[in-house]
């Protein structure tokens, strides 16, 4: 069993003096594979203050000084690649080859691409006789989820440090080994002590005094609608900056010229990654009232190829979930449905077959349902498709749009010019059209209750940015 015992704050690893430990789990057993510190006020005190100490001379320091530093930071996490997939496997449940492609390949390859924007630089641009001028927003406190735990970590922290800004992380509890990987990497490659500061602890405690600091100049979150929304009340007591990505419930529409048989696969395949512990699964399959049967055909055709066991197994495809919260909220959701006499198509509540341990829930699909049931609203969070019927375009797109979520959606026509037209009216921060991958250059956020805010990209660094008028003589 791995013992994590300290925080890493201005450029030193700091034993933890509060009390207490947090386990962390085996996703695929509910073992305890590690034990991490609960930190509380006094360790996000002493980060705060190392990354404030560190944060003028970090923003004056040439773009091209800090991209050495970031691509310095990516050959580290390169070079442990292995062993990261691994640790995100064992904690998260993602099978070991996805993992190892899309835990930590995407981060390594994000890292290269912020430390490239830090050597372009932000070149001022000319409005009349103003100057308008982009600058560091100051010390970011970064609180971030257990489901892609290196990736979102990235998507704040690589972003952030480009941009000028020093950073306090706050990793998930659940999923912390990646957390701790990058804070030795980051020694390793020789950052100024403070510019990255690492707390270890549990989100209403650790998370909320660094969301409540003073000295925080912004906040960036990522987890559920509902901690989303208590780090932005809190944050508010400041007046800080606040940047949120959220839950979704993301729609694949489905056109009555589309190929069926393609839209679903697709669907199928977005909705079970990670066991359905994606923000912008594709959880809600809208498909043409008279292809509703056929499109539940080929939804248990397909989720019955995802075999189901321990993510280390090089033959699995549908890993457990992460933690036996998250187990038992998927399985009540499932139950609740089926109870209310919601047709099941396939899976169910129960442990999948030949599994006795472990987080897991049987690949589930649910249809046709009406989209006011709880189970087409809410985010599952777990490997749940729920197939709906519409009616024409009009009512696909408002179908698509009966959600109080905005991440992300999908479209899928024969004609990619009325796919377009679908696409502009769905209120999404992220539409696909007939299949076309996840850009990782591309801005990435959402709408309503899917929070607001956008990473990645040149995007994801203007959001650590504050801008700046400077008005000269004519």
């Amino acid at each position: 069993m791995k013992q994590y015992d300290s925080n890493y704050i201005g450029g030193r690893w700091e034993p933890v003096q509060a009390p207490g430990a947090i386990d962390v789990h085996a996703a695929a057993s509910g073992g305890v594979i590690a034990r991490v510190p609960a930190s509380g006020a006094d360790e996000v005190d002493r980060a705060v203050a190392a990354a404030r100490q560190a944060f003028d001379a970090w923003a004056a320091l040439p773009g091209g000084r800090r991209a050495g530093f970031l691509k310095a930071i990516a050959d580290g996490l390169a070079g442990r690649a292995d062993e990261l997939a691994r640790i995100i496997a064992a904690e998260v449940g993602m099978p070991l080859k996805l993992a190892s492609r899309i835990q930590v390949g995407a981060p390594v390859l994000a890292w290269q691409r912020y430390a490239a924007h830090a050597e372009a630089g932000m070149p001022a641009e000319t409005v009349g006789h103003s100057r308008i001028v982009r600058e560091p927003a100051g010390v970011v406190g970064c609180i971030t989820p257990w489901n892609y735990p290196l990736h979102q970590i990235t998507a704040k922290v690589a972003a952030a440090l480009a941009a000028g800004c020093t950073v306090v992380l706050k990793p998930s509890e659940v999923a912390p080994g990646a957390a701790y990987a990058l804070a030795e990497v980051v020694h390793a490659a020789g950052l100024p002590a403070g510019v990255f500061n690492l707390v270890m602890g549990a989100g209403p405690v650790a998370g909320e005094a660094l969301a409540a600091h003073p000295d925080v100049d912004m906040v960036s979150f990522t987890g559920s609608t509902r901690a989303g929304s208590r780090v932005a009340a809190v944050a508010a007591a400041t007046v800080k900056r606040v940047a949120l990505e959220l839950g979704g419930k993301s729609a694949s529409v489905v056109l009555d010229d589309a190929k069926l048989v393609d839209a679903v696969k697709a669907t199928v395949g977005s909705c079970f990654l990670n066991s359905g512990q994606t923000c912008s699964a594709l959880t809600r399959l809208i498909v043409p009232a008279a292809a509703v049967e056929e499109a539940g055909r080929l939804a248990v055709e397909f989720a019955g190829a995802f075999r189901v066991g321990d993510p280390l197994d090089p033959a699995t495809r549908l890993g457990p979930l992460a933690s036996r919260e998250q187990q038992e909220r998927v399985r009540g959701y499932i139950g609740r449905a089926a109870a209310a006499g919601l047709p099941m198509l396939c899976g169910g509540p129960d442990m999948p077959e030949g599994l006795s341990e472990g987080y897991y829930v049987r690949p589930t699909v649910f249809g046709p349902v009406p989209a006011d049931a709880e189970i087409a609203r809410e985010e599952v969070f777990g490997p749940v498709l729920c197939i709906l019927a519409h009616q024409g375009d009009d009512d696909a797109v408002r179908l698509a749009n009966a959600s109080a979520y905005g991440l992300a959606a999908a479209v899928w026509s024969g004609d990619p010019e009325r796919a377009l037209a679908v696409a502009g009216r769905l209120r999404a921060g992220q539409v696909d059209v007939n299949g076309a991958p996840f850009n990782l250059d591309a801005p990435f956020g959402g709408y309503g209750h899917s929070g607001y805010g956008r990473e990645n990209g040149v995007w994801g660094l203007h959001e650590f940015m504050e801008i700046k008028s400077i008005q000269v003589p004519a």
